[in-house]
C-alpha cells in the first residue's frame, strides 16, 4: 500500500471531522464546550462512547492477546456489567442531583479543598497517561505504514497527530465530540465487521463454518480457575467491575458525555444500551483475533512475537490493499475517538478545577480555555514521546496497570465519601493518596513471597483503593457536622 494513498485517506478522514466540527462548533460558549448545553441525545452519546471506551489499544492489542490469554478477557467484560450498574444507579444520580460540571467538585463539598484538588490532579495524571498510551499506539502504526518510508521522525508524527485533533476540538468541545465520536465509532465497527467478513471469505468460511471455527478453536477458552494465576476468574471479574467504576464513573472524560444528556433518565438509558453494545463489540474483537491467527496458520505466515504487532503486520503486509485501507481507517477512527474526548475532558478539568472558571467573565473563559487546550496538547505530545522511549510491554496490559495505580486513590476517595459519614483531616489527604500507590507497588512486587505465591494482576486497583480508604479512615473522625447537608443529599440519592 503506497504512502500517498494512506496520507490521502487520513486527509480525507480529517476533512470530514473538521466539517463536523465546523457545523457543531458555531456559537459555542463555555457551557457548550463543557456539557453541550445538556442537550445531547442519549442514543448518540451511547453509540459514540463505544469508540471512546475501546480506543486503538483494543483495536490492536485485544485480537493480539488471543494467542496467550484466549478469551479470558471476557471475564473482565463480565465484571464491566456490574461496574456499569453501579455507575448508573449510584454515581450518575449523585452527579445530576448536584448539577456538576467537573465531577471532582463533589470531593470539595464532601471533604474540602485539598481532597478536591487531589482528586482532580489524579484525573489529570491518569487521563493524560492513558490518552498518551492510545495515541502512541496509532502513531506507531502510522509510523510503520507511512512515515518511516518518508523519513519522518516519530516525534514529528506525534506532533502532527495531536495537532490534527486540536484543530477540530478547540472550538466546539463536547458538542463537537459527541458527533465526531459517533462518526468514528461507526467507522471503527464497519472496519472490524468488514475485516472479519473478508478474512472469513479468504478462508472459504460461510457463517456456520465461521461460528464453528471460533467455537472449536483452542483460543476460545474463557474461564481460568487457578487461584494463583494473574487472570483467575474472580480477580478478573472484580477487577473489571472496579476498573469500570474508576475509569468510567470516576473519570471526567466519560462522565462528561453522560452529563451532557438532558436528564438522569436519559443518561441511565444511555448507560444501559452502551453496556449491551460494548459486550458485543468485545466479542467481535476476540473473534477477529481467532481469525487472524487461523489465517496465519493456514497461509504459513510467521507472526511477530508481540501480540500488539500481529494485526498491523498482517493488515499491512499480507492482506489485500482494500483490507489494509480498512485497517488504517479503523485504527485512526477508534484512536481519535478516545484521544479527542480526552483532550476536551482534560481541558475541562483544568479550567474548572484549577483556574477558578466560575468567577471569570465569558471572554476570559474563552481565552483561558484556548490556552489550556493548547497546553494540554503540548503535554500530550511530550508524554507520548516519553512512552515510546520507556515502554516495552503489551499496550493493553500497560493501560490497565497504569489505571490501577492512578485511579486507585479516586476509588478510595469516592468510596469513603459515599459509604461513610466521617469527616477527614483534609490537609493530609494528598499524602494519603500519594502513599497508597507506592505501598500498592511494593506489595504487588513482593506478593509471591509475602502472600504464599499470590500474584497480583489488574486487581492492583482494588488494593490501591483499599489502602486509600484505610488511610482516610486513619485520618478521620466522627465529626461530620460540617458536611451534614452534603451527606443528606448523598443519602437521598442513594
Amino acid at each position: 500500500m503506497s504512502s500517498s494513498l494512506i496520507i490521502g485517506l487520513i486527509v480525507a478522514y480529517f476533512c470530514i471531522l473538521i466539517l463536523i466540527a465546523y457545523v457543531t462548533g458555531s456559537k459555542t460558549d463555555s457551557d457548550t464546550f463543557f456539557l453541550a448545553n445538556r442537550k445531547s441525545p442519549w442514543y448518540v452519546v451511547a453509540f459514540g462512547m463505544i469508540g471512546t471506551t475501546l480506543s486503538g489499544v483494543t483495536f490492536v492489542s485485544l485480537p493480539g492477546m488471543v494467542a496467550t490469554a484466549q478469551f479470558s478477557y471476557l471475564q473482565m467484560v463480565m465484571g464491566y456489567l456490574l461496574g456499569y450498574l453501579v455507575i448508573a444507579t449510584v454515581l450518575m444520580p449523585l452527579y445530576y442531583r448536584l448539577n456538576l460540571v467537573s465531577i471532582y467538585t463533589y470531593l470539595e463539598q464532601r471533604f474540602g479543598f485539598w481532597s478536591y484538588k487531589t482528586g482532580a490532579a489524579f484525573f489529570l495524571l491518569s487521563r493524560t497517561l492513558l490518552a498518551a498510551i492510545r495515541v502512541f499506539l496509532v502513531t506507531g502504526v502510522l509510523q510503520l505504514a507511512v512515515f518511516d518510508a518518508l523519513g519522518v521522525p516519530f516525534a514529528v508524527s506525534v506532533i502532527i497527530t495531536i495537532l490534527l485533533i486540536w484543530v477540530y476540538t478547540f472550538r466546539g468541545g463536547m458538542k463537537t465530540i459527541i458527533w465526531t465520536d459517533t462518526f468514528q465509532t461507526l467507522t471503527m465497527l464497519v472496519a472490524v465487521a468488514t475485516t472479519i467478513w473478508l478474512i472469513a471469505d479468504e478462508l472459504n468460511y460461510g457463517l456456520q463454518s465461521l461460528v464453528a471455527t471460533v467455537q472449536q478453536s483452542p483460543y476460545t477458552s474463557v474461564f481460568v480457575w487457578d487461584v494463583k494465576a494473574g487472570n483467575f476468574f474472580l480477580k478478573q471479574f472484580f477487577a473489571g467491575a472496579f476498573i469500570t467504576i474508576a475509569m468510567t464513573g470516576l473519570d471526567q472524560d466519560m462522565m462528561q458525555k453522560n452529563l451532557s444528556c438532558k436528564n438522569i433518565g436519559e443518561a441511565q438509558k444511555n448507560m444501559f444500551w452502551f453496556n449491551v453494545i460494548l459486550v458485543i463489540v468485545n466479542v467481535l474483537f476476540l473473534t477477529l483475533g481467532v481469525l487472524l491467527y487461523t489465517y496465519a496458520e493456514t497461509k504459513g505466515i510467521s507472526l511477530p512475537a508481540k501480540g500488539d504487532d500481529v494485526y498491523p503486520y498482517l493488515a499491512l503486509n499480507h492482506f489485500s490493499a482494500f483490507l489494509g485501507i480498512v485497517f488504517i481507517l479503523g485504527i485512526i477512527a477508534i484512536t481519535y475517538a478516545s484521544a479527542d474526548s480526552a483532550l476536551t475532558a482534560l481541558t475541562t478539568s483544568f479550567c474548572v478545577d484549577f483556574l477558578d472558571f466560575k468567577n471569570r467573565s465569558e471572554h476570559a473563559r474563552v481565552r483561558l480555555r484556548y490556552l489550556a487546550h493548547a497546553g494540554v496538547s503540548v503535554v500530550m505530545v511530550l508524554v507520548v514521546i516519553a512512552f515510546k522511549v520507556l515502554n516495552s510491554a503489551s499496550v493493553i496490559s500497560t493501560m490497565f496497570t497504569v489505571a490501577g495505580y492512578t485511579y486507585g486513590p479516586l476509588l478510595g476517595l469516592y468510596a469513603f465519601g459515599l459509604y461513610t459519614r466521617r469527616a477527614v483531616r483534609d490537609r493530609f489527604v494528598p499524602a494519603i493518596c500519594v502513599l497508597a500507590p507506592i505501598l500498592t507497588y511494593i506489595i504487588s512486587l513482593n506478593s509471591k513471597e509475602w502472600l504464599f505465591g499470590y500474584e497480583f494482576g489488574f486487581e492492583v486497583l482494588l488494593l490501591n483503593g483499599f489502602l486509600t480508604f484505610a488511610g482516610l479512615l486513619a485520618i478521620s473522625s466522627g465529626k461530620a457536622s460540617a458536611m451534614e447537608r452534603q451527606q443528606q443529599q448523598v443519602k437521598a440519592v442513594l
